[in-house]
């Protein structure tokens, strides 16, 4: 069993700044891909940033440039640092733990709010 739980979420202006964590508990972390995912009002959860168990990492062309997700492996917590936020980067972010034939997990979720 995998749980996740996400933290740092907050309201912020526009160009600031915030870093969301998320720490893991169970055994399959150091083999999993980590992913943070957002969910605006009205709109589908859409992929944010994924890291491999490798930490080859991927953005949505959104977020490039202004976001960086990274992984701390012994700590089981992966990271995704936010930069020059946007309004439009308003969401719940929830974090995603995914490993081969192992299932796929969920965080609760945290809120994230640009304000203009």
């Amino acid at each position: 069993q995998v749980q996740l739980v996400e933290s740092g979420g907050g309201l912020v202006q526009a160009g600031g700044s915030l870093r969301l964590s998320c720490a893991a508990s169970g055994r399959i972390f150091g083999i999993a891909t980590m992913g943070w995912y957002r969910q605006a009002p009205g709109k589908p959860r859409e992929l944010v940033a994924t890291a491999t168990s490798g930490n080859s990492t991927t953005y949505a062309d959104s977020v490039k440039g202004r976001f960086t997700i990274s992984r701390d492996n012994a700590k089981k917590t992966i990271y995704l640092q936010m930069s020059s936020l946007k309004p439009e980067d308003t969401a719940v972010y929830f974090c995603r733990s995914s490993a081969l034939g192992l299932g796929t997990y969920w965080g609760q979720g945290t809120q994230v709010t640009v304000s203009s």
